[in-house]
């Protein structure tokens, strides 16, 4: 995996995608995996996280947990969209949104956490906002790549045996993926920082150590939760994003899934209903390239009848929230 980047070099993006693998893992098991010392993996991390917009997050498995996820597209009048974006990367059900189409149109993720969340924001909120011109909504039905999934092990940073070394260990899954009442104050620490050690998560569940390593533990190891890194892309050489909206024919449509999920631009995919049957995160090096992939790779998939790109001026939010520059 070529970079373009100056600043960063190949010990940090072993490193970002060592934190894909266990992003709780400590500097000193890092450092021994990647072969430096825990001093340098601390270094490495906090510059990332100050210059490339790494965060270490907790994040709610929607499909393990049967809930209901949806990706909006939102047409607005000009100068009314980057305001809008802001107001719902605010929301905690809204995830990966980004500006295209000139700064005329929204594309959002949302994931409900209680059953009203989807009627507010669809039926009330969104309807009442006047500058809000169409609302297009899509359900997702099914993930074929993302996720748990780091974009990076495409690229065979890191190799087998680093990948082994690096493996969270949570034993056996305890029952189904759940999320109880009593698990939302860890989650809340989590959510913000995935890093955050053991006594400050005592702090704010009130349970002891031995009950919060367990308790996370079954989370994790039944998949209600997993913790994923975030990062400008454009660190390592790949600044441009786009949405792809792919329409398939219905016999082609788990096949063409299963096919882009092998792709090295997709960083996303899944099966959607709507106008279009699948919607792709894909990632570039430049224009050139994204026209590359969409007339080469995936213009080649037997079964794709249309697709529909729209490139992202800004992204507002990735996992969690970070207000955008002015």
């Amino acid at each position: 995996m070529r970079r373009e980047s100056d600043t960063f070099d190949e010990l940090d993006l072993k490193l970002i995608c060592a934190l894909e693998i266990d992003g709780r893992a400590s500097f000193s098991r890092l450092g021994a995996a990647l072969g430096v010392s825990d001093q340098t993996v601390a270094r490495r991390y906090r510059r990332l996280c100050a210059e490339g917009g790494l965060r270490v997050v907790a994040v709610r498995d929607a499909e393990r947990l049967g809930q209901d996820q949806w990706m909006l597209r939102l047409r607005c009048v000009p100068d009314s969209a980057t305001v809008i974006a802001d107001a719902l990367a605010k929301r905690q059900d809204t995830n990966w949104i980004g500006l295209g189409s000139g700064g005329t149109e929204i594309v959002c993720m949302t994931r409900p956490r209680r059953p009203g969340d989807h009627d507010d924001l669809l039926l009330g909120r969104l309807p009442r906002t006047p500058s809000v011109v169409e609302i297009r909504a899509q359900q997702i039905l099914h993930r074929f790549y993302g996720g748990p999934s780091g974009w990076l092990r495409k690229f065979g940073v890191l190799d087998d045996d680093t990948t082994a070394a690096l493996l969270p260990r949570h034993g056996t899954p305890a029952g189904p993926a759940r999320i109880d009442p009593e698990d939302e104050p860890l989650l809340a620490v989590l959510e913000r920082d995935g890093r955050a050690g053991h006594p400050e998560l005592q702090r704010a569940t009130g349970r002891s150590e031995s009950s919060v390593k367990r308790r996370l533990g079954a989370l994790l190891a039944s998949g209600a939760v997993y913790i994923d890194v975030e990062y400008h892309s454009e660190i390592l050489g790949f600044p441009l994003t786009a949405a792809l909206w792919i329409t398939t024919t219905p016999a082609a449509l788990h096949t063409v899934g299963e096919a882009l999920a092998g792709h090295d631009e997709v960083a996303h995919a899944a099966a959607t209903a709507g106008p279009s049957q699948i919607v792709v995160t894909a990632v570039a090096r430049d224009t050139a390239g994204l026209y590359a992939y969409l007339s080469g790779p995936l213009g080649r998939l037997e079964g794709v009848q249309h697709v529909e790109a729209t490139p992202f001026l800004r992204r507002i939010k990735q996992l969690t929230y970070q207000r955008p520059a002015r």
